[in-house]
């Protein structure tokens, strides 16, 4: 999969695994799409019953550039349409992992939900990534905001 949006033209390598030997490469579903359809491996349908999660394989190993990462996001149709989600989203893979891309998947709807072999499950952006240099400090500047926290400025 090339990544020819990013100012450095960065290329994602993408291996087949053993498991996925017909798995479908991440794909965009439109010119202006940010993220790349990722579909399951499956050797066999899996049903996600209400408030299950499972581990989906895709058959897919990356190798990412150094200074990106692969972020795991929700397609909005499943979602919308059937409750499906990606439970640590958005999930980060790595430039230097080098294992499977599997996608943890929970049904939040009321109904049972059929994955198959092949079904888009996720999408995927790639992402540069900043690095910070993380120092002790005894005191922190002031702010406006202080240490209110979750609904602390009265937004909804």
């Amino acid at each position: 999969m090339s990544v020819s949006r990013s100012p450095e033209g960065a290329t994602v390598r993408v291996m087949r695994l053993e498991n996925g030997q017909d798995a479908k490469l991440p794909s965009y579903a439109s010119e202006g799409a940010a993220g790349a359809d990722l579909s399951a491996a499956l050797v066999a349908p899996l049903t996600l019953e209400p408030g299950e999660r499972a581990l989906v394989p895709t058959g897919l190993a990356v190798e990412l550039p150094d200074g990106f990462e692969m972020q795991i996001r929700p397609r909005s149709g499943l979602a919308a349409r059937q409750g499906v989600t990606v439970l640590n989203s958005p999930g980060t893979i790595d430039s230097d992992y080098r294992g499977e891309v599997k996608v943890l998947l929970i049904n939040l709807g009321a109904e049972p939900v059929m994955i198959s072999h092949g079904d888009r499950i996720a999408q995927v952006v790639i992402a540069p990534v900043t690095r910070a240099a993380f120092t002790l400090a005894e005191a922190l500047s002031g702010s406006v905001r202080g240490e209110g926290g979750f609904g602390s400025t009265g937004q909804n």
